[in-house]
C-alpha cells in the first residue's frame, strides 16, 4: 500500500505518492496565490479527496512551515495568514479513514535525509535548510529533536550578532541576514547606505529585488554583491559552528533553495565554521548538499505516513 506525502511552503504546496521502497511518482505542485485560512485547508483536503479516490494510499504525512503542535493538533504558519492556530489534523481526519500524520517541514527534511538521502545510517545529523526562512532538522541519537513544546531546530532566531535591533522581533537575527530574504534585506540596506553604487543591483527598483537578482549579480563579479555574500557566509559559517559545538553531529547537511546556487559557498562556510567551532568537533564533521533537494520534505512527509502504520519497515 502507497503513502501519500504532502509538503507545504509559504508559496506551493506539493503532494507525491511514494512506494514502501521510497520510490516518488505522481509529484503534484500548486501554487498558493495568497491562499490562506480555511480557503488553504479546503484546497489541501480537495487534493488528498482526488488522489486517495485513485491511488490506494495507506497513511498521509505532511510536513509544515513554521510549527505543528502535536499536543492539539494545530499548526502555526507565520507566512499563511489564518494559520496562528490552525486544526490541519482535526479537518484532515475528518477528510479522511487512515491514519495522517503531520511535523514541522524541518522535522521532515531531515528525516526525508535519513530515510532516502545523505543521512542513511547516520544516528546525529543536522539538515540546515536555507530558504525564504532559516531552519534545522536534527537527528540526536537516532531520534529527531522536537523540544519540549515542538521548537527545536528554529535556529532562524540564533543571536549571531549584537546589539539586539527591533527588525529580529519576528524573523530573528540570523534569518533576517542570511535567508532568502535576507539576502534581499542585506542588499537593500547597503544599497541605501552606498549612493555612489551603479551597478547591476541599482538598475531596478529596491522593492522589487530579489535573491535571484543578487546572485545573478554575483556572477557578473558585481562588488556589491560579493559584500552581501561575504556577509551570509559569515552568518552561516557561524551557526554551522554553533551547530557543531552544541550537537557533535556526524554531518551538517546543506539544503532548502539557497542551497541550490548557494553551494558554491560550502568551501567558505566550512572555513569560517572552523574559526568558531569546537575544534575537534570541527575536525570530525562532515559539510554536504542535500540528495534530495527540494524534495526533502516530500521524502520526509513519506516516511512520516509509513511510519504511521509499520514503524519496523521504515526504521
Amino acid at each position: 500500500m502507497a503513502a501519500l506525502a504532502i509538503d507545504l511552503g509559504g508559496t506551493k504546496l506539493s503532494f507525491a505518492v511514494f512506494s514502501q521502497q521510497g520510490e516518488l511518482r505522481n509529484k503534484k505542485i500548486i501554487l498558493l496565490n495568497k491562499k490562506s485560512g480555511n480557503e488553504l485547508g479546503e484546497l489541501i483536503v480537495e487534493e488528498v479527496h482526488k488522489i486517495t479516490r485513485s491511488e490506494n494510499i495507506g497513511s498521509i504525512g505532511v510536513a509544515v512551515p513554521g510549527i505543528y503542535r502535536s499536543k492539539t493538533g494545530t499548526v502555526w504558519a507565520p507566512n499563511i495568514e489564518g494559520w496562528e492556530d490552525y486544526p490541519l489534523l482535526r479537518q484532515l481526519r475528518e477528510a479522511v479513514n487512515i491514519p495522517v500524520v503531520i511535523n514541522s517541514d524541518r522535522a521532515c527534511y531531515i528525516l526525508g535525509e535519513w530515510w532516502q538521502g545523505n543521512a542513511k545510517g547516520c544516528s546525529d545529523v543536522i539538515y540546515l535548510a536555507v530558504g525564504t526562512g532559516i531552519g534545522a532538522g536534527i537527528l540526536t541519537g537516532g531520534k529527531v529533536l522536537q523540544g519540549a513544546h515542538d521548537i527545536a531546530g528554529a535556529i532562524g532566531w540564533l543571536a549571531l550578532q549584537q546589539p539586539f535591533q527591533d527588525k529580529y522581533i519576528s524573523c530573528g537575527c540570523f534569518e533576517y541576514h542570511a535567508s532568502g530574504t535576507g539576502i534581499v534585506n542585506v542588499t537593500r540596506e547597503l544599497l541605501v547606505q552606498q549612493k555612489e553604487y551603479k551597478g547591476e543591483l541599482a538598475q531596478q527598483p529596491i522593492d522589487q529585488l530579489t535573491a535571484h537578482d543578487v546572485f545573478a549579480a554575483y556572477e557578473k563579479n558585481d562588488e556589491l554583491a560579493k559584500g552581501v555574500f561575504d556577509t551570509c557566509i559569515r552568518f552561516w559559517g557561524m551557526a554551522v559552528a554553533n551547530l557543531v559545538s552544541l550537537f557533535n553531529p556526524e554531518k551538517i547537511i546543506l539544503g532548502g533553495g539557497i542551497f541550490g546556487p548557494g553551494l558554491r559557498f560550502a568551501p567558505a562556510i566550512l572555513e569560517e565554521a572552523a574559526r568558531w567551532a569546537q575544534p575537534i568537533g570541527m575536525q570530525q564533521v562532515s559539510i554536504e548538499p542535500s540528495a534530495l533537494g527540494t524534495d526533502a520534505g516530500l521524502y520526509g512527509a513519506g516516511w512520516l505516513a509509513f511510519n504511521a502504520v509499520n514503524p519496523d519497515h521504515v526504521q
